[in-house]
């Protein structure tokens, strides 16, 4: 999968035992897919693209990637939860969508997220699969068990039905005309922000957005130090890395935001500029993190950070 995918897909492999093979990112930040091409072996097993990545909001080539898995003869799975409640209506408003759904042949399957752009409840996902046949290997059943027949469609066992409840109202109440009418929002304001962050000299949006989510950077200041100027004006963007950069992921309820942001960024600007690099702050935590050739000592810090989270606090007195 290319660099760009999401840690989801680390996750999973990290808890099933299966091998990631990260790849390397197109100068646009799209997967390049000779290097995909280049890294498959006979122990691959799937290939995946994103529709769009979450940090740059680019669709990745999915009809090369589709058909590098066919000719390898290998499952192709599309990460579409970010955009697959939104691309389809952006399409409908006859703004230009590259191919990613099963349109593409090859793609054997697609995850759609219901709390993001289907603007439901957290709780509720949806796959998708090209066929029954492929479907069945997600299914658990046992019939050895004295307590009766067991049967689970999902990793989950027992799962909240509310959820799920919740997601079935929304797309009943927003139906085609509403999830296009919000869909018309988010694009409006989303390249109203591109078009004004791009006119700031000093940053730059990374890359061509296909969606409502964008990454901007600079390539004279220190980005997370206009991040920290922007926090201290109210507004909280992302911080991401890899490159250093801040993210923005455009919803309906930004739609008046776009001047003030714009406004406040170009404030940011100004005082990033000034900014003596050695009064701290975010910047150069992130800065220092970015910079530190040893990931796997990255990762320690951000799973000692779990850790105190969830440890038993020692100073709260025992129940006995």
């Amino acid at each position: 999968m290319p660099e760009s995918a999401h840690p989801a897909f680390d996750k999973a492999a990290h808890y099933l035992d299966v091998e990631i093979v990260h790849t390397a990112l197109r100068e646009d930040m799209r997967c390049d897919t000779d290097a995909m091409r280049d890294a498959m072996d006979d122990n691959t097993v799937l290939i995946a693209g994103s529709a769009p990545c979450y940090p740059f909001g680019v669709i990745d080539p999915i009809p090369e990637i589709a058909a590098l898995a066919a000719e390898r003869g290998v499952l192709c799975h599309v990460d579409a939860c970010l955009g697959a409640y939104l691309l389809p209506f952006v399409e409908r408003l006859g703004r230009p969508v590259p191919p990613w759904d099963f349109r593409v042949p090859g793609v054997t399957s697609i995850s759609a997220d219901l709390h993001k752009y289907g603007y439901s409840a957290r709780g509720a996902s949806v796959i998708l699969y090209r066929d029954r046949k492929l479907r069945r290997h997600q299914f658990f059943a046992t019939s050895d068990w004295p307590g009766g027949l067991y049967g689970s469609p999902t990793l989950a066992g027992s799962r909240p039905g509310g959820a799920i409840a919740a997601a079935w109202a929304v797309l009943n109440y927003l139906g085609v005309e509403g999830y296009t009418r919000l869909a018309r929002v988010v694009m409006d304001a989303t390249v109203a922000l591109i078009d004004g962050i791009n006119a700031v000299p000093e940053l730059r949006v990374l890359g061509e957005p296909d969606m409502s989510v964008f990454a901007f950077t600079s390539d004279s200041l220190d980005i997370h130090a206009v991040g920290d100027a922007l926090a201290e004006a109210g507004w909280h963007p992302d911080r991401q890395q890899l490159p250093p950069s801040l993210h923005c992921m455009v919803t309906p309820a930004h739609e008046n935001a776009v001047k003030p942001f714009l406004d406040a960024l170009a404030g940011a600007v100004e005082r990033a500029k000034a900014k003596d690099p050695a009064e701290g702050g975010r910047a150069a935590m992130y800065g220092m993190l970015d910079k530190l050739p040893d990931r796997a000592a990255v990762r320690d810090v951000v799973l000692d950070s779990i850790d105190r989270l969830t440890q038993v606090r020692q100073d709260v007195p025992s129940p006995d």
